[in-house]
């Protein structure tokens, strides 16, 4: 064996990102994407000698997933995976032997630099981390400029410090764990694309107009955004099926960046999820009544003493001298029928917002727009991930059935209270 193969760092998955390998199934792989758009071409060679500098950085991310005894763990890569060409639609499945090989890809479209990472690896925080620094990498390179290392664009020349490679949950978690029960929520359903096609719909809307509704409402922009979605699906539902006597709660799962309430420098999985919900059959709501439902539910919620309960319900868990024994092929049947009737159960989808986007000032000149897209669930057809880069709200639908309805639903909420909305999509025209 190689000097080089033995000192590969190999590291134990955290507590969030054990249930993700347990979870997978045959056509579906937990794996998110984000990007930048330039406003020239990338060169890809560049691009190539930009990333085998970067995953040196980067081991917990740079990483594949490999099965042990008793759990999953990453293992870094020798090497920068190769870059690949734009498929057909983002969010292609990942299988388990390209995860053994390198569980990210780097995949390059004309103006656009994508990245998909495999959830074990990272959350959507750590995981724009590792775009900024790469981008920043690469625009060096391209361009002779010298990017300072702020904003979340880490010194390529420093080596991984511990701090980023932390499994942060256990030390936070409190001393009471909180209960896993909750109610079920509205199910979205469709005609599944039979070849595995992901629909993406893009909305794009001005952040300063934004802001302004939300500030009408006395709420911030994702406060606001999530009643927007809320509304839409109480929409949609009421379109589907108009007995409200037999309507079902609209639920909507909204990670927490927990680096906000908690010291924490990790590049890992380190978030939590706050769940408002609305029971249509207790009567019609306004808009105004969606957002202080919202506002309060979150408001309750992101604290350090309630997600310190939260967390460990989960690593209480993984703590049991019980659990820790039990082969891994066991404890996947048995995290796999957890996450199936407690995970995506609970929500009609995700809607994650990583908020307004800063960089270096110097980069900005190359940058046209960025964007993250989350994978559609395991059993649900739809997510929806956004942010804000300089004046635009960039918000991705992804799913995976043919009609587009709760898109519909949303732009019309959008265009009744008075936002300008473009639209993208990357629907396929039948010949």
């Amino acid at each position: 064996m190689s000097e080089k193969r033995r000192t590969l760092r190999w590291i134990r998955l955290d507590n969030a990102a054990k249930i993700y390998p347990a979870a997978r199934r045959r056509n579906w792989s937990n794996v998110f994407r984000q990007s930048v758009t330039l406003y020239e071409e990338v060169d890809v060679e560049v691009l190539k000698s930009a990333l085998e500098i970067t995953v040196k950085r980067f081991p917990s991310i740079a990483a594949r997933l490999r099965k042990g005894v008793f759990w999953y763990y990453l293992q870094q890569v020798e090497k920068a995976p190769e870059i690949k060409n734009e498929y057909s639609f983002p969010l292609s499945f990942m299988s388990g032997e390209e995860m053994r090989q390198c569980a990210f890809r780097v995949i390059v479209y004309h103006e656009r630099i994508a990245v998909e990472f495999f959830h074990s690896l990272t959350d959507g925080n750590g995981a724009l981390v590792f775009l900024k620094t790469l981008t920043a990498e690469y625009l060096e390179q391209k361009y002779g400029i010298s990017v300072p290392s702020e904003y979340g664009v880490l010194d390529r020349k420093q080596k991984p410090q511990p701090d980023e490679l932390e499994d942060c949950f256990p030390k936070n978690k409190g001393a009471v764990p909180t209960s896993r029960r909750d109610t079920d929520a509205w199910r979205l359903s469709g005609e599944v694309q039979t070849d595995g096609f992901l629909n993406l719909t893009c909305f794009q809307i001005p952040v300063k107009a934004a802001l302004e509704l939300a500030h009408k409402y006395n709420c911030t922009l994702t406060i606001f955004l999530s009643a927007v979605m809320m509304q839409a699906l109480l929409n949609l539902q009421n379109e589907k099926n108009p007995n409200i006597k037999r309507q079902k709660r609209i639920k909507l799962l909204i990670p927490v960046n927990l680096r906000t309430l908690f010291p924490s420098n990790t590049l890992r999985n380190f978030a939590m999820y706050t769940v408002p919900e609305i029971d249509p059959r207790l009567g019609e709501y306004t808009f105004e009544e969606i957002c202080k439902v919202v506002y309060h539910k979150m408001g309750s919620e992101i604290t350090q003493k309630h997600m310190s309960s939260v967390i460990a319900t989960n690593v209480n868990d993984e703590e049991n001298p019980l659990v820790r024994v039990i082969p891994l092929p066991i404890k996947n049947m048995v995290m796999k029928a957890v996450f199936n009737s407690v995970g995506e159960r609970k929500s009609c989808l995700t809607l994650s917002n990583l908020g307004q986007v800063k960089l270096p000032e110097v980069m900005h000149q190359y940058i046209k727009r960025m964007d993250f897209i989350l994978g559609v669930q395991a059993a649900a057809p739809y997510n929806c991930g956004m942010l804000s880069y300089k004046d635009t709200v960039y918000i991705n639908f992804i799913r995976n059935i043919c009609e587009p309805e709760l898109e519909r639903h949303f732009f019309k909420v959008l265009r009744e209270m008075g936002l300008e909305v473009t639209v993208e999509s990357n629907k396929r025209w039948e010949v």
